[in-house]
């Protein structure tokens, strides 16, 4: 669509709303909002991995000048409901893994807090724990369902026979390791009771106790609704406010421990606001991670590469406090035709802490298992591998038989090929050196479905002037603020400049979290349909005060369908002969991700993504300490948890096909936020094949992987 042919606001190029503010160090965060006369909080952490507290002795911290309180499972605030066991701390004496929360010190100062925290000595009686992630692990289970709701489980055909009958088999084993989320903004958290309604007399008709939290989060009607059942509130006793997150990647997808903390430690200081941030350091430990994987593909194929079975069988870690069962076999299931196919998932209990939602959850792991295995059938085959994927896409969804509402991965495969100059690519490897670099290219498919979503509400309002639109959404810097307001604009028939957005608090009407790249489509048609609304209700011509709601729409048509957005990426890298270092020196991603509404953001998105995909396929990897009393990851910050810079990813662009999809809602978007990520680490893997014509089937790809 040319520049001509567009109106309105979506689908023009706009500078972010919230980027001066954030360039200018004004947009306040969570540790930034205003407090009066706040107290600190630093963190007491359990140097076990498995057992019971004996005792703690906290006199010393106590003494020092300073310290407000001394917070344990002695005086913590009583919780409610067990409904979640990670937000469920300091009820007992028991210890579930290394670094999880046993108490904290309250102190006027963070240096007194930090210092008061060191002075408190804690004993244990240890249990042997069981740290190690591997393959058949004897306590293994299946956990009936994954993380999207469906079974862990899915068989189709006869794999055996499939297997058999094929003229050709791949059959490999695919690992990625754990992997931390390292926002630049580290969690953080205020909480302040109201003093005088938790000191009142509570009646029926009473004060009630009211609970004010600043918090770094993706979703402030979400995480209210997690916290409300543990503390026994009503959601109009709770407010919490997050308009702008420095960063998260799905680290602050939901509440963590953290948050119960500082509000338990607040509750023993009402009427003062306790503040709380973690050091880069305890991002390590209590606020999630990407789980480790142990993955084996198998393929069956025709000589002519059609391929005759899919098998993914995954054996993953989980905490024994928490279980977080990820969805790894989930694109295996959708992406190729087979007739024969067959996925499993099985966890492996740990005494770890929980994992969580990291972008892409469980399609960025199984993508690069399958895309790999992929590429290893094309070279066995002989065949080009872009044109072994064009010969297995399906007809219809392989797993429930329903059409695509939309399919555009062939243009994606195509157009990339034609831009990244994929014809000059060598098929045999070694073939392009350079002095002692060797060259390769690389290709992957990428794929990510379209999310559920509770329901979604926004509201606009008629004031001074200018319309008011509310919805309790979230910018972690993915471009919200400026595409809901874009929305809104058109929706309203008014320029941007008539809009103004609010997000980020529990104040305004309910919105899902900003997560599963469902944002756009969700919020976005939660704005539209509360505009139509409220045009039907007020005309062109509304009065100051006049307001309407409307909730998200999605056409029951789309339940006939199987909705997914789809990409393709493409790698170069070198990779040194004498060191065994690789270098990403191009990429491109092409992508179907339906309406565009902001190209500049989008763009943002897209690069975004094949950095972080960068990042995970050349450095990050959180070496766990599985020895007997340990269970702590070593490299817990930046000088030894390494993550993509500049120099990694000198080339990356991004390009899409647009073609807006009515089934995933009015706005036409299908989210962009995870798609830019799930085949990175295959393309670049499989372009490091094509170069030296070494096969590396678990992530990083470091240079000892390497070197000759």
């Amino acid at each position: 669509m040319s520049a001509a042919e567009k109106k309105g606001s979506v689908g023009q190029d706009r500078v972010r709303i919230d980027g001066p503010l954030k360039v200018t160090g004004t947009a306040p965060y969570a540790f930034e909002q205003p407090a009066h006369n706040p107290a600190y909080l630093f963190p007491l952490t359990s140097t076990i991995a498995k057992g019971k507290i004996r005792s703690i002795d906290d006199s010393a911290a106590r003494a020092l000048p300073g310290v407000l309180e001394v917070l344990t499972h002695e005086n913590a605030p009583n919780l409610l409901a067990k409904t979640d066991t990670e937000l469920y701390i300091l009820q007992n004496r028991d210890v579930h893994y290394f670094g999880e929360y046993i108490g904290a010190v309250i102190a006027e100062t963070q240096e007194i807090a930090r210092h008061a925290a060191g002075l408190v000595r804690v004993e244990y009686d240890a249990e042997e724990e069981d740290t190690r992630f591997r393959a058949g692990h004897p306590e293994r289970y299946n956990p009936v369902k994954i993380n999207t709701g469906v079974p862990a489980d899915s068989k189709q055909g006869d794999v055996d026979r499939g297997l058999a009958e094929a003229a050709l088999v791949v059959d490999e084993v695919y690992t990625t390791p754990y992997e931390h989320h390292n926002p630049m903004e580290m969690h953080s958290v205020i909480a302040e009771w109201d003093k005088e309604k938790l000191d009142g007399v509570l009646g029926v008709l009473g004060e009630r106790p009211h609970l004010r939290i600043h918090d770094a989060s993706q979703g402030v009607s979400y995480a209210r609704l997690m916290l409300l059942p543990l503390l026994g509130l009503l959601p109009q006793q709770v407010e919490i406010n997050s308009p702008y997150v420095g960063g998260a990647f799905g680290s602050k997808g939901i509440p963590h421990a953290q948050v119960m903390l500082t509000i338990l430690a607040a509750k023993l200081l009402p009427g003062r606001p306790v503040k709380y941030m973690l050091t880069r350091q305890q991002m390590f430990r209590s606020v999630g991670h990407r789980l480790t994987t142990h993955q084996r593909f198998r393929l069956g194929a025709a000589e002519d590469g059609t391929l005759t079975t899919i098998t993914h069988d995954v054996q993953q870690s989980t905490s024994r406090l928490k279980q977080f069962a990820e969805q790894t076999v989930n694109s295996t299931r959708h992406l190729y035709a087979a007739p024969h196919r067959e996925t499993s998932t099985r966890m492996v209990p740990l005494d770890i802490g929980p994992a969580t939602f990291m972008r892409a959850p469980g399609e960025f792991p199984g993508m690069f298992a399958q895309e790999t295995a992929m590429d290893e059938l094309a070279v066995k085959l002989g065949l080009d591998p872009i044109e072994l994927r064009l010969r297995n896409q399906p007809e219809t969804d392989p797993e429930s038989g329903k059409p695509h509402s939309s399919h555009y991965l062939k243009e994606c495969l195509q157009e990339g090929a034609r831009l990244f100059g994929w014809e000059k690519r060598h098929a045999q490897p070694r073939a392009r050196q350079e002095g002692e670099w060797l060259y390769g290219m690389g290709v992957a498919s990428a794929t990510y479905p379209k999310q559920m979503t509770p329901p979604t509400k926004a509201s606009v309002a008629f004031k001074g002037g200018k319309y008011h639109v509310g919805i309790a959404a979230a910018d972690m810097g993915t471009g919200a603020w400026t595409i809901l307001s874009q929305i809104a604009a058109d929706a309203l028939q008014v320029p941007e400049e008539q809009v103004v957005l609010q997000i980020g608090h529990t104040d305004l009407p309910l919105a899902y979290l900003a997560g599963g790249s469902t944002g756009t489509y969700n919020w976005g048609s939660a704005v539209m349909v509360a505009a139509v609304n409220f045009r039907s209700r007020y005309g062109q011509t509304p009065a100051e005060g006049d307001e309407a709601e409307g909730g998200a729409h999605f056409p029951d048509e789309a339940k006939k369908y199987a909705l997914d957005a789809y990409g393709a990426h493409f790698a170069e890298v070198k990779v040194s002969r004498v060191t065994g270092e690789v270098r990403v020196t191009r990429m491109l991603g092409v992508y179907d991700g339906g309406r565009i509404i902001n190209p500049r953001t989008a763009n943002s998105q897209f690069i975004g993504g094949m950095t972080m995909g960068i990042s995970a396929a050349l450095h990050e990897e959180s070496y766990l300490d599985s020895r007997p009393g340990y269970g702590h990851v070593v490299n817990s910050d930046f000088a030894g948890y390494h993550i993509a810079a500049n120099a990694d990813a000198p080339q990356v662009e991004a390009r899409w096909i647009e073609h807006p999809d009515p089934m995933f809602g009015p706005t036409g978007a299908k989210g962009i936020g995870e798609i830019g990520i799930v085949g990175v680490p295959a393309a670049i893997g499989n372009a490091i094949y094509n170069a030296t014509g070494k096969r590396l089937r678990g992530l990083p790809f470091t240079p000892d992987k390497l070197v000759e």
